[in-house]
């Protein structure tokens, strides 16, 4: 047998965190089985169902490297095979027609609230003899649930859960309109799409039980079940818009590393010892639902740009630069062949520094630059009187280097010395007035990075006092 999962979003909006990792638990489940992960796009809801939120969808498992073994399946395609099997359960006695009106639904539930009972349908049309049926209206379809005994769920997260039949009503399958409801056709599509396994929210949970009525009326393999917690913010409370964000393009423009949020979203619910840093062949292997517990998790973003920090420090320096490049660019700067070749050379010095791509890009911004740089407040307090003099004491010296990192360190720890300070009270006016900031690579690095003409043009630049006015680019 070849295990299937698959993920089945409704289109009304956007990927959120929760959503990316119900879609990773069934990438891996699929995965570590050598089976097959597909993608269902429930878009029944026609009316808040929208291309944009599919293609919302689409971009982010293919940014999340979580692409389906095959194309998306849309359920509203599905729709006449719905009603087929709907029809067949009429047709067998295990359905039948309801002709309640919304207001005698209304007064039923209204009715059973005031006698304490929980707010379900009565079966009023459950046995009633179809010549009673009013003129002029269209039926519902209902599934004629059994009212004995009990369905019995071996959930492979939550363990056996157990619902007495009498607690579910006879759910409708077909609306008076002829359109399947969800609940339904989620049914029918699992089953044609011979899904082995279905892993999703336990929010998903009661539906489960009413699922398995219509799998068993069918006579239909079950597939097997696992319910995984929700995911919370860090105040316990449902995650929304206010716990930061939400969408998973989101945390793509926020500057986080795919394969660090994966794995993030990975180890939120699911452990496997102490292992903290997976690699995707790793998650693959190990990923099982044992893992998985049974509380609800908390999304803890200091923890995932931590994780994130550590991604990229080993991720490819190519790579790194054109999405940098990409992100200047969008910023409005102008990223010339010498600012990517400077780019490329300081690339692991600025990334041990960086946790989140909008760092990286803010910490290499001043490559991309020309004279006048903006300065940061600090790095301008930083160029006084003093320091600018001290400064143009340095040029000739930095002239008369050769400029390989080496070569400029033995350069300034001797300059540093001559002028009876330490090496940082050198290097830090230094930085600042060749970046306009107070943070960047080894200054000897930065310095063999922007090279002879460069560096000195800018040290000339700040030592007469050239300031940006614009200051708010990628600051």
């Amino acid at each position: 047998m070849t295990i299937r999962t698959r993920f089945a979003p409704s289109p009304t909006g956007l990927l959120h965190i929760g959503g990316a990792r119900t879609a990773l638990f069934n990438f891996l489940f699929a995965r570590h089985f050598g089976g097959e992960f597909l993608l269902r796009i429930e878009d029944t809801d026609r009316a808040r169902s929208t291309q944009e939120a599919v293609q919302v969808i689409l971009d982010g498992l293919d940014w999340l490297g979580l692409s389906p073994d095959a194309p998306p399946v849309y359920q509203t395609r599905n729709e006449a095979r719905h009603v087929e099997v709907a029809l067949q359960l009429l047709a067998e006695g295990k359905a039948y027609k309801c002709y309640c009106s919304p207001a005698e639904l209304q007064e039923m539930r209204e009715r059973a609230v005031q006698e304490k009972r929980a707010p379900r349908y009565d079966g009023t049309w459950r046995d009633r003899d179809p010549a009673e049926a009013p003129v002029g209206v269209k039926p519902a379809l209902r599934l004629k649930a059994p009212r004995d005994g009990e369905v019995v769920l071996a959930d492979l997260v939550q363990g056996e859960v157990r619902v007495k039949n009498a607690e579910m009503d006879d759910m409708i399958i077909l609306r008076s309109d002829g359109t399947p409801t969800y609940l339904h056709a989620v049914v029918v599509d699992d089953h044609d799409m011979a899904i082995t396994h279905v892993i999703r929210g336990d929010d998903h949970l009661t539906n489960t039980f009413r699922q398995i009525q219509i799998y068993d009326a069918m006579g239909w393999d079950k597939p097997q079940f696992g319910h995984i917690p929700l995911i919370h913010g860090a105040d316990g409370a449902k995650l929304s818009k206010r716990h930061g964000a939400v969408s998973i393009l989101e945390f793509r423009e926020q500057g986080f590393l795919p394969e660090a949020l994966c794995n993030y979203l990975l180890r939120l619910g699911w452990g496997h010892g102490d292992a903290e840093f997976l690699s995707r062949e790793e998650q693959v292997q190990l990923f099982t639902l044992e893992g998985v517990g049974r509380a609800a998790s908390r999304m803890d973003y200091a923890k995932l740009t931590h994780l994130n920090g550590m991604w990229l420090r080993q991720a490819d320096d190519a790579r790194l630069v054109q999405d940098v490049v990409q992100r200047l660019v969008a910023a409005g700067l102008t990223v010339s062949t010498v600012a990517m070749t400077r780019l490329a050379a300081l690339m692991p010095g600025l990334k041990e520094r960086a946790k989140t791509l909008t760092e990286l890009s803010q910490a290499a911004a001043f490559l991309a630059r020309s004279v006048p740089l903006p300065f940061e407040p600090k790095a301008l307090a930083l160029l006084t009187d003093d320091a600018k003099a001290m400064l143009g004491r340095l040029v000739p010296v930095l002239a008369a280097t050769d400029f390989s990192a080496a070569a400029l360190d033995t350069a300034l720890r001797a300059f540093a010395e001559v002028e009876g300070r330490k090496l940082g009270q050198v290097a830090q006016p230094l930085r600042a007035a060749l970046t306009g900031s107070t943070m960047s690579p080894g200054i000897d690095a930065t310095l063999a990075g922007l090279g002879r003409e460069e560096a000195a043009i800018r040290l000339c630049a700040a030592i007469n006092g050239e300031v940006a006015a614009d200051t708010n680019q990628l600051q």
